[in-house]
């Protein structure tokens, strides 16, 4: 039986299929659609190369179903994180991937109150002060990531390392490039800095209700 016609045929229809995937990744407007489609694209070329033996089709889609794989989890992966990050304990942990290393010496100043803000801290290890308010940060705090919402974006303190250790930093750029990117991760990404926003003003109501009740105690005559 010849199947060649038929090995054409299904060629035909899986390039059909392919291309209509392809077609459709243009339109789309968010990362994640884009990988989707795009990893149906890969399979179906892949099927369709089957038939006619066509190893240089099926290695080279092979290669970009890998990536556009990876990439769908990386995404994916990010999401679930801020999700969770965002309904505990407002860690940032997801955000380590995407941050570089940096060793602290004491004494050595980060950054000045007024500086333009480039990007936002995540202490790993050592202590660190912001100055103006004399506010020790634990292991684990992030500082700067409101600077990223201020029109101004300037710093409104100033941070220095009271014992050496280390941080991890990421630009502005690369949190807009993954706000940019997947409209999911910007809105937890929003509820996140709002909720610190929060938190922040809580804090500050309560410093302002104990400055006014030791105001109010009778001095001793």
């Amino acid at each position: 039986m010849d199947t060649s016609h038929l090995a054409q045929h299904a060629g035909t229809a899986g390039a059909l299929f392919a291309s209509i995937f392809v077609v459709a990744t243009t339109t789309m407007k968010t990362m994640i659609p884009l990988r989707v489609f795009g990893i149906l694209a890969n399979v179906v070329l892949i099927v369709t190369a089957i038939p006619t033996h066509n190893y240089l089709v099926m290695g080279v889609q092979a290669v970009m179903l890998f990536v556009n794989s990876y990439r769908l989890h990386q995404m994916l992966q990010l999401v679930r994180d801020v999700k969770k990050s965002v309904n505990s304990d407002l860690s940032m942990e997801w955000l380590k991937p995407f941050m570089t290393e940096r060793n602290c010496a004491a004494g050595e100043i980060l950054f000045y109150k007024d500086e333009k803000a480039e990007d936002m801290l995540y202490i790993v290890s050592g202590k660190f002060k912001l100055v103006e308010s004399g506010i020790v940060l634990p292991v684990g705090a992030i500082v700067g990531e409101l600077g990223m919402l201020s029109p101004s974006n300037t710093r409104t303190q100033t941070l220095e390392c009271v014992e050496a250790g280390l941080i991890l930093s990421v630009s502005y750029t690369k949190v807009e490039e993954l706000y940019v990117q997947n409209p999911a991760f910007g809105f937890y990404f929003l509820r996140l800095t709002s909720a610190r926003l929060f938190q922040n003003l809580e804090a500050a109501e309560k410093r302002l209700a104990q400055h006014l009740a030791s105001s109010a105690e009778p001095k001793p005559a």
